[in-house]
């Protein structure tokens, strides 16, 4: 890391700077024994793991190459499930729900697969986590809640939790209802009868030796130890001993869970940890502003997004704008795209606190790509949207006319944008699509516009076309210079938005743009 560039990263105000000089704010000289500073994200395999999962992990990880721009301390991130949690409702996404509804209440961990390709329901669930990590190149460490509890990892602080009982049930029980507050326990005990996770009242027997006695479903009176994967704590709870037991130093969180994260903070403490630092972040949104739900299936999952649009513009989404809530459904896309590529493009020309400041930095860890994009993705789509059912071959062929050199040879960046382009018009536009007859002073702009075209020699610029299409706007008898627009992109192009027309007839060829026109004409 170059002086100017730790330097200029300890003013950015960059959010992933801010969020890693807190880190540094919280250990300036290191931790004891160089020890990593730890991040950590959590999933609750409860449902398919989506969107919003992913990106909690991206922004972790961007904070944490900005903590390696400003320090160099080591690090870890930990990616951890909270796979010891009882099944509480059956998704609405998963198959085999009849046979779920048998074990609602027993651990995600010791539930069969409904899909009927792992050990667990939390197994696959896990498996679709990290494989969807492992795509995007994530350094990250995968932790089970149920291997920890199992193999004793929690076991000190388990047992510790026995000893405070009393302080954390201080902490917990003034946020509860009065009949809830009758039944509550931090520490839920699994029936060795049926295997469910007991939300019962409990006793603490043998702090030192993890012992507690409750009362079965059944009415009978047991006693037995919380280790061993015999018990788990409540959800909050449980963040607080995990902050205290792994020593996180950095997890973000929802908006919906800042009551929550205070309440894991005075646990830790209690427990002899500290509340980590942490980003509040506002949450995703689907398309009728409801908060996606991993039980519900709403929203977008990663796979959806990136069968339309590069990994790239899913980290540019997720980076922009991470405490204002944002809605997330396909019509997003290719926004994203066109935007993420404005500002890769202006990359390599800007000063040093420009660039850290710029999303592409931190997307690509400072190591971002300089191809080139001659096209932009919105355009693509207008090219695909009038050549109908079209082949990556026949779009290359229409490109020819406008990119020096057309290939995916020498533009495999552009190659993958015409990939994703064909998907989306296929799945998202195409069914939309549909050209209105010109009306009123539209007739004559479009005569005007196609004979305006036949005086063009071939190889006139976007720019030429443009200057002439503007002209016509302003002359044509038009209220507005949108009307005119509006105009050309729903008789053209059958919808009501559309790209810069100079590009678009230059792209598509001034031939069959009066083809276009024709038709409108005939309509």
């Amino acid at each position: 890391m170059t002086d100017d560039i730790r330097s200029t990263a300890l003013e950015s105000k960059a959010w992933p700077y801010e969020e890693a000089r807190k880190i540094l704010k919280r250990w300036p000289d290191g931790k004891p024994g160089g020890e990593a500073i730890i991040f950590e994200t959590g999933y609750g395999p409860s449902g398919l793991p989506h969107i919003g999962t992913f990106n909690e992990v991206l922004r972790t990880t961007m904070v944490r190459n900005a903590f390696h721009a400003l320090s160099d301390q080591p690090t870890r991130l930990i990616a951890f499930s909270d796979d010891m949690d009882g099944l509480r409702k059956v998704p609405d996404n998963v198959p085999n729900g009849d046979m779920l509804r048998e074990h609602l209440g027993k651990p995600l961990s010791r539930i069969p697969d409904p899909f009927g390709t792992h050990d667990s329901f939390a197994a696959h669930n896990n498996a679709r986590l990290r494989a969807f990590l492992d795509d995007y190149g994530f350094d990250y460490e995968f932790v089970s809640s149920t291997d920890y509890y199992a193999c004793g990892r929690f076991d000190a602080q388990l047992k510790d939790v026995l000893r405070k009982y009393d302080a954390i049930m201080g902490v917990m029980l003034p946020t509860l209802r009065g009949e809830r507050q009758a039944t509550y326990s931090p520490v839920l005990p699994i029936s060795p009868k049926t295997g469910i996770v007991m939300q019962v009242p409990v006793e603490v027997v043998d702090a030192d030796a993890g012992t507690i006695r409750f009362v079965d479903s059944d009415g009978e009176t047991i006693e037995q130890s919380i280790l061993g994967g015999q018990a788990k704590l409540q959800w909050k709870p449980d963040w607080g001993m995990r902050w205290a037991a792994l020593g996180v130093d950095y997890e973000m969180h929802g908006k919906d869970l800042i009551d929550s994260a205070q309440l894991g903070g005075r646990i830790a403490q209690i427990l002899g940890g500290r509340k980590p630092e942490g980003l509040i972040y506002e949450l995703f949104l689907d398309e009728r502003g409801e908060k996606i739900s991993k039980s519900k299936g709403n929203g977008l999952s990663l796979e959806d997004w990136l069968t339309y649009g590069p990994p790239e513009s899913v980290a540019f989404y997720a980076y922009r704008e991470p405490k204002k809530a944002k809605s997330l459904h396909m019509g997003v896309i290719p926004r994203a795209v066109d935007e993420y590529w404005q500002f890769r493009d202006n990359y390599a020309g800007q000063a040093v606190k420009e660039r850290l400041g710029n999303p592409v930095h931190h997307i690509h860890d400072g190591k971002v790509p300089q191809d080139a994009r001659p096209v932009t993705f919105g355009l693509l789509l207008n090219l695909v949207g009038v050549m109908g059912e079209a082949s990556k071959e026949q779009v290359w062929g229409y490109l020819a006319n406008y990119v020096p050199d057309a290939s995916a040879a020498h533009y495999p960046e552009l190659d993958r944008l015409i990939g994703y382009a064909l998907a989306y018009h296929r799945d998202f536009i195409a069914p939309t699509l549909k050209r209105r007859a010109p009306e009123g002073v539209e007739v004559a702009a479009l005569e005007r516009l196609d004979a305006d075209l036949v005086a063009l020699p071939a190889e006139a610029s976007a720019e030429d076309i443009q200057n002439i299409v503007y002209e016509i706007g302003k002359s044509g008898g038009f209220a507005e210079l949108r009307d005119w627009f509006r105009a050309l992109y729903e008789t053209l192009l059958g919808s009501s938005q559309g790209p810069r027309m100079g590009s678009f007839i230059r792209l598509y060829g001034i031939d069959n743009t009066r083809k276009l026109i024709a038709e409108a004409l005939a309509q």
